[in-house]
C-alpha cells in the first residue's frame, strides 16, 4: 500500500508494516565537515553529490520535520537527530527554525527530543544557551587524552583539534547542556582502555560514553591510498563502500577491541555501576535479561537506523550511504512508505537470516547477534565467508562479562540495584594479593593493572 495523498498537505495515514518508531540521522550538510579526521569514512560521500552546495534547503527541512513527526504518530516520543559531516556548519538560525517547525507540526501529546552529534569545535556561548534552552542532548566526539585524540582527529590543515574540542565542551558545561561522549576506537587508543576511560570519566566528567570501533574496510587495490586517510587532503581518494576483506592500519584489531572493553569493564564494574553509563555494557545487560538494548549493532535485526542526506535522499543506514542502499527521496515518496518498503525490511532481516553456522552455534549469540553487517567480511573458523571482523573480540568480551552480567540480571529480577555487585568486587579485591594476577586476564600483576589507582 502507498500513500497517494499530496506530500505537502495530505492526511496522516499509517502504513501496514510501518514501524512504531525508528531512528533517523539527518545530515543537513551531507559529508561536509570543518575537520579532516583521517579515519572518517563519511568524508568521501561528497563524491555521491558532485556540484552540490551541501546545505539542506528550507523547503526540505520543513518537509523532513513534518514527515518525521507524522511517521511517529503512534509513538509517545520522537527523536530529531542531527549529524554529519558537521551539522553546526548550518548555523544557529537553521536549528532555531527546526524548533519552530517542530512546534508547528507536533501533536499536543507528542514529546520531541532533539539530539546533535558534533565535533564541538564551532560551539560558543550562543550555541550553549540555545542548546540548553531547547533541551538538546549533545554528543561530542573525543578520542581520549590530547596526544591520542590528536593522532587522527585533525583540522583541514592537519593541525591538532583537542583544545578546540575541549573549549566547545566547556561551553556545554557552562550552560548545563546534557551531553555525552562518543569515542572512536582505533590503532592509537586501542591498547589504552583504562587510561582512556579514566580520562573521560575523571577529567571530562562524562557520565554516558559510547565506544565506536573504527574498522576501515578496503580492497587490495585500494589499501595504499586508504591507509593514507579518507580526508580531503588525499589525492584520488576512492568513494568508501562496503567492499574488500582488508582493513587499514588505523583500524582496531579484533582481539584488541575485546581487550579494550574488558579493561574498561574491570574499572567500571568496581566503581561506576549506576553512575557512569557505558552503552556497550548497558546493551550487554539488556541482552542478558532479554530486553532490547540501545545498540543496533547487537540487536537481532536492524533496519530502524536510517540516514537522510541533505537533499532528501533516504538510505538504509548511516554506514550504507552508497547507491545500492538508496531507498528513495522523501520529496518524491513519503518517508513512511520508504521505511516500510520491502527493500528496507529485507535489509533489516538479512542481519539475522545471513548468520554463519559458526554464529548460529555460538553460546553468546544472544548477546552479540553477529554484529553489524557492514563488518561481516572475515572467514569463520568453519571456513565460511561473512563472519564479523570483530568476532574474536566479541567472544573475548562477552565470555569475560558473563558472570557479572548474570549477577546483575539476578539483582534486577529481585528488584535490587545492579550497583550492589560493586560490594562483591570490593570484598574479592580486599582479599587479593598485590602480586596476584589481575582478574582482567591481561597477565599483569594486580598492583600494576586494575589494582593501580
Amino acid at each position: 500500500m502507498g500513500i497517494s495523498a499530496d506530500l505537502e498537505a495530505g492526511p496522516v495515514l499509517t502504513l501496514p508494516g510501518a514501524p512504531l518508531a525508528f531512528h533517523l540521522m539527518a545530515k543537513p550538510t551531507g559529508a561536509v565537515c570543518n575537520l579532516d579526521c583521517e579515519y572518517c569514512f563519511f568524508l568521501s560521500k561528497e563524491m555521491l553529490y558532485p556540484g552540490s552546495r551541501f546545505r539542506m534547503a528550507q523547503e526540505l527541512q520543513e518537509n523532513y520535520i513534518r514527515q518525521l513527526l507524522e511517521a511517529h504518530q503512534r509513538a509517545p516520543e520522537v527523536i530529531v537527530a542531527w549529524q554529519g559531516g558537521e551539522p553546526t556548519i548550518m548555523g544557529l538560525d537553521f536549528f532555531r527554525r527546526s524548533i519552530e517547525l517542530q512546534r508547528q507540526y507536533a501533536r499536543p501529546d507528542q514529546r520531541i527530543l532533539n539530539t546533535l552529534q558534533t565535533n564541538g569545535t564551532l560551539l560558543d556561548d550562543e550555541w550553549g544557551a540555545f542548546l540548553k534552552q531547547n533541551d538538546f542532548l549533545v554528543g561530542i566526539s573525543i578520542d581520549g587524552p590530547r596526544e591520542i585524540h590528536d593522532t587522527y582527529r585533525v583540522s583541514k590543515g592537519g593541525k591538532p583539534t583537542f583544545d578546540r574540542v575541549i573549549r566547545g565542551l566547556n561551553y556545554l558545561k557552562d550552560h548545563d547542556v546534557e551531553w555525552n561522549v562518543l569515542t572512536t576506537l582505533h590503532a592509537a587508543n586501542g591498547d589504552h582502555g583504562t587510561r582512556v576511560y579514566r580520562f573521560l570519566r575523571d577529567e571530562l566528567g562524562a557520565t554516558f560514553i559510547q565506544f565506536i570501533p573504527i574498522i576501515e574496510r578496503t580492497t587490495a587495490e585500494a589499501i595504499e591510498i586508504a591507509d593514507a586517510g579518507w580526508g580531503g587532503h588525499v589525492e584520488g581518494r576512492p568513494l568508501y563502500t562496503q567492499h574488500g576483506n582488508l582493513v587499514t592500519k588505523r583500524s582496531i584489531g579484533a582481539e584488541q577491541y575485546g581487550r579494550f572493553l574488558i579493561d574498561v569493564f574491570e574499572d567500571w564494574v568496581r566503581r561506576d555501576i549506576g553512575t557512569v553509563y557505558v552503552q556497550m555494557f548497558d546493551t550487554a545487560l539488556a541482552n542478558w535479561v532479554g530486553e532490547p538494548g540501545g545498540m543496533c549493532v547487537h540487536a537481532e535485526t536492524c533496519g530502524l537506523q536510517l540516514a537522510l542526506e541533505h537533499n532528501g535522499d533516504l538510505y538504509c543506514c548511516d554506514h550504507f550511504v552508497e547507491p545500492d542502499y538508496l531507498l528513495g527521496n522523501i520529496t518524491q515518496t513519503p518517508m513512511q512508505e520508504l521505511i516500510a518498503s520491502s527493500k528496507q525490511v529485507a535489509f533489516g532481516t538479512d542481519k539475522r537470516d545471513t548468520l554463519t553456522q559458526y554464529c548460529l552455534d555460538c553460546d553468546v549469540r544472544f548477546a552479540c547477534h553477529g554484529g553489524c553487517p557492514k563488518d561481516r567480511f572475515a572467514s569463520s573458523p568453519y571456513g565460511e565467508p561473512g563472519q564479523h571482523y570483530l568476532c574474536p573480540g566479541y567472544k573475548l568480551f562477552f565470555h569475560h562479562v558473563e558472570a557479572p552480567m548474570r549477577a546483575m540480571a539476578a539483582l534486577l529480577a529481585a528488584d535490587r540495584a545492579p550497583a550492589e555487585l560493586m560490594r562483591a568486587y570490593a570484598s574479592d579485591d580486599a582479599a587479593r594479593g598485590r602480586n596476584d594476577p589481575c582478574p582482567c586476564g591481561s597477565g599483569r600483576k594486580w598492583k600494576r593493572c586494575h589494582g593501580a589507582g
